[in-house]
């Protein structure tokens, strides 16, 4: 479980957000919206201390994150996997060592197990057979699902998703969107999106976050969402339906 509680960031004389509290159970997906520059992806590195907040906790089965001493630091991190926005693969290594990288830098696997993992991530999200192809080879939507692979071989127990279905078509997002839910069953992986895409948020999440304001202006399940008169909440969800249509 992640509690989040009371986080105050900024930069300089620069508010991002403050007095922003919500918690992730275990196994959960939980969605983090709100408009460009609104602070999403900074408040995911606080997840993992990739950044540091001004006051607040971030607490991770008991224990405050920014408490912690670099070892168990270091091992608190690789709890967490990180599907970036745009993949970020590595252009002068092949699909299957992409995929194989973190098990080369943080394991002492033989080359047959990670064979045998990589196979094993690939078929779990639909490339089998494609280990050979560099990433110029691949479609949007394939290095999309390289990273995810990439970003589940060491078997994290919470994964952070930045934009999943930025730049994709809505056909390949659908996609994209199916592997999430599937992560989250079959790895009982505990999710946290960053995304504009409310339709990604109707069909993947339960709970959602949504930052204006400054703060935290909206939190709670997409059923609840969908009956919100949060004007806020509305009208983000209004644009985005807008821009989607147009």
């Amino acid at each position: 479980m992640i509690e989040i509680r009371n986080l105050k960031k900024s930069f300089g004389d620069l508010l991002v957000w403050e007095d922003v509290s919500f918690d992730i159970e275990d196994g959960e997906t939980v969605a983090i919206i709100g408009r460009s520059g609104c602070g999403k992806s900074v408040l995911v590195k606080h997840l993992n201390a990739l950044m540091y907040p001004d006051s607040g906790e971030v607490i991770i089965d008991g224990e405050n994150v920014f408490d912690l001493e670099y070892v168990a630091l270091r091992k608190m991190r690789q709890r967490f996997g990180v599907l970036f926005q745009g993949s970020a693969l590595f252009d002068s290594l092949n699909t299957f060592e992409n995929i194989a990288f973190p098990l080369r830098y943080f394991t002492d696997y033989s080359e047959g197990d990670i064979t045998k993992k990589v196979e094993e991530a690939l078929g779990l999200v639909n490339l089998e057979g494609t280990g050979e192809k560099s990433p110029a080879e691949l479609s949007g939507g394939m290095r999309r699902r390289v990273a995810l692979a990439r970003a589940t071989i060491l078997e994290p127990d919470f994964l952070i998703y930045d934009e999943p279905t930025s730049g994709l078509d809505p056909r390949t997002s659908s996609e994209i969107n199916k592997l999430i839910i599937s992560m989250a069953e079959n790895l009982n992986i505990t999710s946290i999106v960053v995304t504009h895409d409310i339709h990604s948020v109707l069909e993947i999440a339960e709970k959602v976050v949504f930052l204006e304001n400054q703060g935290m202006c909206w939190y709670g399940t997409v059923g609840e969402m969908r009956k919100s008169d949060n004007k806020e909440l509305m009208d983000f969800i209004t644009a985005s339906e807008y821009q989607i249509r147009n």
